[in-house]
């Protein structure tokens, strides 16, 4: 562990916003998430097969944004963090030599015995429009470990 402190359950307030991350995006990440998901459409590696599909180039396949919408949360809530669940919706394509804009705020906090929930919407902007938009739900300990 790089020694990096989680946030605290406690500390949390409904609205607070997660410090914004930008993605740079190339055919290389493209091109690795869709192989390393197994996903071997050719709409994520062949720009031909794409274009004639209607799609301006190749473009990023939903498990490679569900990874990244993981790590935008995780990167802000710390290590102790844990992902319960992730809705998300596709939208605009999401192409290679573009950034992809992450924000987002804590819609909900609650407690469940020591652990404390926080629910946080979230979207993907790039400049097709909104790439991503969906919630997360993670978990933080609620009351300090000794």
């Amino acid at each position: 562990m790089s020694g990096r402190k989680s946030l605290r359950w406690a500390d949390i307030r409904e609205g607070d916003e997660l410090p914004p991350f930008d993605l740079t995006v190339t055919a290389s990440v493209i091109v690795a998430g869709a192989i390393a998901s197994r996903d071997f459409m050719p709409v994520h590696h062949d720009r031909s097969f794409a274009n004639k599909q209607g799609a301006p180039d190749i473009f990023m396949n939903i498990l490679t944004t569900n990874g990244y919408v993981a790590r935008f949360i995780t990167d802000w809530a710390g290590p102790e963090a844990m992902l319960k669940t992730i809705s998300i919706r596709l939208g605009a394509p999401m192409c290679p030599d573009d950034i992809l804009h992450f924000t987002g705020a804590v819609a909900s906090t609650s407690r469940h015995g020591d652990e404390g929930i926080v629910e946080v919407k979230l979207q993907g902007i790039n400049r097709f429009g909104p790439h991503v938009t969906g919630t997360a739900v993670l978990t933080l300990p609620a009351v300090e470990r000794g």
